[in-house]
């Protein structure tokens, strides 16, 4: 059985892979391009073409207290047939900003994706020999973003069961194949989401197996105050684009020696400037992503960074 500062560093860190924070940001509203999932919302971006969206909202808007019932309850019908229409419906996306602020939404939330996924995750990690929180953890992380038992059973034919292997084996091997899976999809929305599986190994490199805290993934820091809420949430790093003047530091020059890496050629000098912003481009194009030269979630994700 995990503690619950593991339950809570277990979701912390497919938090930050979601929203950019330890604790999650309960009002996010993304569509994302090429993302079936249509409007996602919430700590940990649930999806309108699930249904998911529609549970939560409705179960929100039957909470006592709930600020922003009345406003969100017209919006029930259409959730609830998945209508792509609400996919740029800014006016929703407004009201569902906003109730992110709400602490009715904070616990709506929390209880909406222990119930549905991180109950059904922990069975799924028992069930499959796992014990420890990193493994918890990733067992979670597929549960949110899908598809854990297909992987699962290529792990097994592949490799063997944890039973047979052991469980760090067996999460390293799940890891890899899971990071694989997501690398060569036909979904263009999945193969940039393979950093989430670069940070599990990171942590598995590290031999963070019961992630132990104080912990920092993909530069956001876990901690028992940040997870307690005695300290304020790491923000999201930076957006970064072409302005005047130009951007600087070491979050461009961070973002140039990704884009080097991925090969394209620029030089790393901490300056965002036209050269940087054409790279930007054509790393957007190789990835099927808008663009605009614009490095927000989307392009740092297809980064790694």
């Amino acid at each position: 059985m995990l503690t619950d500062l593991q339950k809570k560093a277990a979701q912390a860190v497919v938090n930050i892979f979601e929203t950019g924070t330890a604790q999650g940001r309960y009002g996010t509203v993304t569509l994302a391009a090429n993302d079936t999932g249509g409007l996602t919302y919430g700590r940990s971006q649930t999806t309108l073409t699930s249904g998911n969206l529609y549970l939560l909202i409705k179960q929100y808007c039957q909470a006592p207290g709930a600020q922003f019932a009345s406003q969100l309850t017209p919006y029930l019908q259409q959730l609830a047939a998945c209508d792509t229409t609400l996919n740029t419906d800014m006016t929703l996306r407004g009201l569902l900003n906003a109730a992110g602020d709400d602490p009715v939404m904070h616990d709506t939330q929390d209880s909406f994706f222990d119930q549905n996924f991180w109950n059904v995750s922990a069975q799924a990690a028992a069930n499959a020999g796992l014990n420890c929180a990193l493994g918890s953890s990733v067992v979670y992380d597929s549960h949110i973003q899908g598809n854990w038992a297909v992987i699962r059973d290529r792990t097994n034919a592949n490799h063997g069961a944890a039973s047979q292997i052991g469980e760090q084996a067996w999460i390293a091997a799940y890891v890899n194949e899971r990071k694989s899976w997501l690398a060569n999809n036909s979904n263009p929305s999945l193969p940039p989401t393979v950093y989430r599986m670069n940070a599990f190994l990171q942590l598995i490199g590290d031999g963070n197996w019961d992630l132990p805290l104080p912990l920092t993934v993909r530069g956001v820091l876990i901690s028992e105050d940040v997870l307690s809420g005695a300290a304020p949430a790491q923000s999201s790093p930076p957006t970064l684009q072409l302005q005047t003047p130009p951007m600087q530091g070491d979050a461009v020059k961070a973002l140039q020696l990704a884009l080097v890496n991925a090969g394209i050629h620029v030089d790393a000098d901490g300056t965002f400037g036209v050269e940087t912003d054409a790279a930007v481009r054509q790393f957007q194009l190789q990835k099927n992503l808008k663009p605009d030269g614009i490095v927000g979630p989307a392009t740092r994700s297809a980064l790694g960074l």
